[in-house]
């Protein structure tokens, strides 16, 4: 399926007309937030079965990861919000220094206006539809870009808001890196961006044009470190799931694992077993086990196999664009496996003899969005604290992303920002300070000629 290039001249008037929108003040009041909040909850009951068909024809992604994976966390996004949202908007309260009486201090959550939200593809419902919820919830309005590279969640996704929503409150436009930069170059009030760091960097420097705040979703490389004194069925488990979910494509997916030295041939045999637990003998014929997303993908993934030993799987099928879940031993540091983001299953394997050498490996290197330690849990305090990471995970890969009570976000190299639950609201809103004077009462020690400054100076 090819998707057809929203007209510049379109886009142009659904950005005004949002605009003209947010201005009449319908989007702000809660009963309005709520009321849209819950129309979007109940077309991802409507829409279930057609959003995951289209997951299934772009990733090969099946229902019941099509729901673990991205509909169960809009959803959960959605509860909360509600949940909480009146609170939220509740002026926060602030204590008002003795030099500035009579007079009361307070916060107030106010929309920051228009939002952009541009998605990737590897999660394309999730990652379109959950910073949307922050955006509603915080009295935005929105006009979303689903990825072209899954085209038939794109159409489904363009669709199902269609019906839910006016376009001058929520629209879907659609295209490649011409309407991107087209949309870069207008003026939003918020842009947030799931992307590669090289992207963010587009996306980063055309904002600056207009001063336009960004939340930028980033990835990197993100280590996984199993070390001595880890229960190597559940690491292997746990670091396979996270290595198989969508094939890999998932930006918190482990990429990189450093193993102790005298653990690696038992790993590997665990690993072994929990990918054969998880999809059988052969995984290509797994109902749950997803595809890369296209030929291009395939290609500069399947070129990695080559940068190493293949210490486990290696098979390939560009037809299917299926590479099975690999570990790959025996690797230069300085290859591109161990430089680019991979992006699907393939996981190097490195060995450590000290944690010393980890933490230095770790550090030496962009700041990853997720940092994974199998081990001790007091070891692994050890290493948190002498690295940095946009979210970790003691025991256990990718379930950070999970619990929407916790912010996402990455540092660095790996993003700015954060987002789930109140994060996604205060990510869409702007905090404004408001001091509130009395109107009757004027004292006159602020204005010059400045009498009584030596008492003054005391209550400064």
């Amino acid at each position: 399926m090819i998707l057809t290039d929203t007209p510049a001249a379109r886009i142009e008037a659904l950005a005004a007309a949002q605009k003209a929108r947010f201005r009449t003040g319908e989007t702000r009041p809660e009963a309005f937030r709520r009321t849209m909040l819950r129309r979007l909850d109940a077309a991802l009951t409507n829409w279930e079965d057609r959003l995951c068909e289209a997951l299934w024809e772009d990733l090969h992604k099946s229902r019941e990861e099509a729901i673990l994976t991205e509909l169960s966390l809009i959803r959960g996004e959605i509860r909360q919000h509600l949940r909480h949202l009146h609170a939220w908007m509740r002026p926060e309260q602030r204590p008002t220094p003795m030099k500035l009486q009579p007079a009361r201090s307070r916060i107030i959550a106010e929309p920051l206006g228009q939002a952009l939200i541009v998605a990737p593809w590897n999660y394309p419902v999730q990652l379109l539809l959950n910073p949307l919820v922050g955006a509603i919830s915080a009295g935005c309005t929105a006009v979303l870009k689903p990825s072209p590279h899954t085209p038939h969640v794109a159409r489904v996704l363009e669709a199902m808001i269609a019906e839910i929503f006016d376009e001058e409150y929520v629209t879907v436009v659609q295209g490649g890196r011409d309407v991107n930069t087209q949309l870069f170059a207008l003026r939003w009030d918020v842009i947030f961006f799931t992307g590669s760091p090289a992207l963010g960097r587009v996306v980063m420097s055309a904002a600056a044009q207009h001063l336009t705040p960004v939340i930028l979703e980033l990835g990197g490389k993100s280590p996984c470190i199993v070390d001595r004194g880890a229960d190597l069925r559940i690491a292997a488990r746990r670091i396979a799931w996270g290595k198989t979910i969508n094939a890999g494509q998932t930006c918190v997916a482990p990429d990189y694992l450093l193993i102790h030295h005298t653990l690696r041939e038992e790993f590997v045999t665990a690993y072994a077993e929990a990918v054969r637990a998880f999809h059988g003998e052969n995984p290509r014929k797994s109902p749950h086990y997803a595809r890369m997303v296209d030929e291009r993908a395939f290609e500069r993934v399947a070129e990695y196999l080559s940068q190493g030993r293949i210490l486990f799987g290696g098979e390939t099928d560009p037809e299917e664009r299926y590479i099975a879940p690999t570990l790959l031993g025996e690797v230069d540091p300085a290859a591109p496996v161990m430089q680019e983001e991979i992006f699907g299953p393939v996981l190097p394997v490195m060995t450590f003899e000290t944690t010393d050498e980890v933490v230095e490996f770790v550090t030496s290197r962009e700041k990853p969005l997720a940092l994974y330690y199998f081990g001790p849990e007091k070891q692994g305090q050890k290493i948190l604290a002498s690295t940095s990471s946009g979210g970790a995970c003691l025991n256990d890969t990718v379930a950070q992303i999970a619990n929407d009570r916790m912010p996402f976000g990455g540092v660095g190299q790996s993003g700015m920002g954060r987002y789930h639950g109140r994060e996604s609201f205060e990510a869409f809103s702007h905090r404004r300070s408001v001091l509130e004077t009395s109107g009757r009462i004027d004292l006159p020690f602020r204005y010059p000629p400045y009498r009584w400054f030596d008492w003054v100076k005391r209550i400064l």
